[in-house]
């Protein structure tokens, strides 16, 4: 193999690395997308039960409660 050959292979050997790297990346990012919308919608979960709790109280307290 002559220099620039060399040259070329090791080039393409780079941009698979980098395009792998790139890709790891990508789905990491991903992950951490969906961990965080997971999150949020557990979040939003436990305002809603503690509301409706809030809720139950004051009809308990007023009489309201069937």
């Amino acid at each position: 193999m002559n220099n620039s050959q060399n040259t070329s292979y090791q080039a393409g050997q780079v941009k698979g690395q980098t395009q792998e790297k790139a890709s790891n990346m990508m789905d990491k990012v991903g992950n951490i997308a969906q961990s965080a919308k997971e999150s949020s919608q557990e979040a939003g979960q436990q305002v809603k039960a503690k509301a409706q709790g809030a809720v139950d109280v004051v009809k308990d307290a007023v009489g309201a409660k069937k």
